[in-house]
């Protein structure tokens, strides 16, 4: 009998070496998975996430690529079929957060959004559901967000390439069933150590509390393993999205 649930399984989290994508690797590990560790700049981070996996007992490997590039994204998912021999699990999480007037907004910042947020996960599953389909079965969660769901004037570049996100989920729950199951993570504010609180957040939702990290790889391993749930947005955001 398996003792942890994602044990003998591979996971693959796209910008996993800092914030969120960091607790959701760690919480994959943490259930059985070894882990392709991605990043983009920030390889000393991706390093010590790798060490981390160690600690818990996993394998990882951190590798290196631009995801919103078609052509760096398929040879970051080989670089994982030869790294383990198969892929499980996808976390398309990388992604790219900053305000812009609407009037303001330039090509350079639309395309920068739409790459990052959207590009990535479109290239990312693209390739992973080749590798999926042969195998049988496999498990793709994008991380959305709130944004995607309620307007935000000062981010509409960024609210459009997470609702993105939303309709790509549903798409492909329909497109790749039923080998393969797509859901959504859509997080509303988290906040880590050392950052000042969002006061005004903490006072509106329900839960009186801004989202951690763990908050948000503990929706995402509900996902790697759930078996009867594809095209869902689990909204995690401390009961924002109600008022």
């Amino acid at each position: 009998m398996k003792s942890k649930p994602l044990e003998g399984q591979v996971a693959l989290v796209t910008g996993a070496s800092k914030r969120i994508g960091r607790s959701i690797a760690l919480r994959l590990a943490a259930d059985g998975a070894n882990l392709a560790v991605h990043y983009h700049s920030s390889a000393a981070e991706a390093e010590a996430v790798v060490g981390d996996v160690g600690a818990l007992g996993g394998s990882a490997v951190a590798i290196q690529a631009d995801v919103s590039k078609r052509s760096e994204a398929r040879q970051l998912i080989a670089a994982v079929e030869r790294r383990f021999g198969h892929l499980d699990i996808l976390v398309n999480n990388v992604g790219v957060f900053f305000s812009a007037k609407f009037e303001d907004l330039t090509e350079e910042q639309w395309d920068e959004i739409m790459g990052a947020n959207l590009k990535s996960q479109v290239f990312c599953s693209q390739a992973a559901a080749a590798i999926m389909k042969r195998q049988g079965r496999g498990r793709i969660i994008n991380l959305s967000s709130l944004g995607g769901i309620l307007p935000w004037p000062g981010f509409t570049h960024y609210c459009v390439s997470k609702a993105g996100s939303i309709m790509l989920t549903r798409c492909l729950a329909r497109a790749l069933a039923p080998e393969i199951l797509v859901n959504s993570v859509a997080p509303g504010t988290i906040q880590f150590p050392g950052e000042p609180p969002d006061e005004e957040y903490i006072r509106r939702v329900p839960v009186h509390r801004t989202g951690t990290g763990e908050d948000i790889a503990a929706a995402v391993a509900y996902l790697a393993t759930a078996d009867f749930v594809t095209g869902q947005i689990l909204v995690v955001d401390g009961g924002r999205s109600l008022v």
